[in-house]
């Protein structure tokens, strides 16, 4: 298996706020995610603008919207998102099989299609309350939706580095994992309840890893930057 790749999320207010943090980040940064926050501000051209359609280097872009809807709609945001550049989108797995499959299908050969499990932000008692029941194991509820999503012929799973080990043990090489909720020890979990550090996941199976104010909000964003890539390096793969 590849070394796990470092995702910078671009959780910032606008476009011009974006530029200039991934020149602050440098050519360490050649992956970004673009989530609802700055999409909405800045609206599609932030991808091309990522992917060098401003003349700046061209980047990854991981464009996280979360796509949740009736199949026909997703299936026509998947196309759009992957005619932008788009080389990752999200779904969530709980539209259903159908759903996954129309985002597939809709992104295409060159877009990657990762569906998301359990949010970071969510643990137990907060799922129990979403799903109406109660959940007494959360990677159990990651493990199921980790199954229907392989049904659908997705890429990959989105999932906290917490239970990326219980998805690789039970789908190899089969899906990509991606794993945000990444801090350095010793950081705080801020609105998250389920993290890892940048070498947790990767030791855990990681193939990407989405690191957000522990790089951007760091004194030495760069530097910060350059740690979580030696972390990913040092890891076993």
């Amino acid at each position: 298996m590849s070394r796990a790749r470092a995702i910078v999320a671009l959780d910032v207010s606008g476009a011009r706020e974006a530029a200039a943090l991934v020149e602050r980040l440098g050519e360490a940064c050649d992956f970004v995610k673009v989530g609802s926050e700055l999409f909405t501000a800045a609206g599609p051209q932030v991808v091309s603008a990522m992917r060098g359609g401003d003349g700046a280097r061209d980047r990854d872009v991981f464009l996280d919207l979360k796509f949740h809807d009736i199949p026909n709609t997703v299936r026509s945001a998947a196309k759009r998102a992957a005619a932008l550049g788009a080389r990752l989108i999200t779904v969530h797995a709980a539209g259903g099989r159908t759903m996954m499959e129309a985002a597939v299908e809709g992104a295409g050969e060159h877009c990657g299609v990762f569906a998301v499990t359990v949010l970071t932000s969510l643990d137990a008692t907060a799922l129990g309350e979403a799903w109406g029941r109660e959940v007494r194991d959360v990677e159990g509820e990651v493990l199921r939706l980790a199954e229907l999503a392989t049904t659908a012929g997705v890429r990959g799973i989105v999932c906290s580095g917490v239970e990326a080990a219980a998805v690789r043990a039970r789908h190899g090489s089969a899906l990509e994992i991606l794993v945000p909720g990444v801090r350095f020890a010793g950081s705080g979990a801020h609105d998250q309840k389920r993290v890892v550090t940048p070498g947790g996941a990767a030791s855990a199976g990681a193939t990407y890893v989405v690191v957000g104010r522990t790089v951007t909000e760091d004194a030495d964003p760069r530097g910060a930057l350059e740690r979580v890539r030696a972390e990913l390096l040092a890891s076993p793969s």
